[in-house]
């Protein structure tokens, strides 16, 4: 069974919501699948800190991991749950929108 929309987000938005989570996406990105001692290279974090913020990310369905060569583990980022956040998002803006458009009317309206 698909995860709820909103515990996806929920999960994506908390998984986003740290700086260095992001910065490890962004690599992933940018640079293609990796191991957490290529990111941590590229990245002010220790491997430690990569491997932790990995486990969190993997946790949120944003990044997937495959054994490399030897005890090489390369993580790649998934985009899916960023779409299903964003689609979250929309949903709550169009209801918003509606809102606001009907509150605008109102109050823009000559009275009856």
């Amino acid at each position: 069974m698909p995860p709820d929309p909103e515990e996806a987000a929920v999960a994506v938005f908390t998984a986003l919501a740290d700086p260095n989570r992001r910065a490890i996406l962004a690599s992933l990105a940018e640079h293609g699948p990796s191991t957490a001692t290529d990111l941590s290279g590229r990245l002010s974090i220790t491997r430690q800190g990569v491997a932790k913020h990995l486990a969190l990310l993997a946790d949120a369905g944003l990044v997937t991991s495959d054994a490399g060569g030897g005890r090489r583990v390369l993580f790649r980022h998934r985009s899916e749950p960023i779409r299903v956040a964003q689609s979250y998002l929309a949903a709550l803006a169009a209801d918003w929108d509606d809102r606001l458009t009907r509150l605008s009317s109102f109050l823009t309206e000559p009275p009856r």
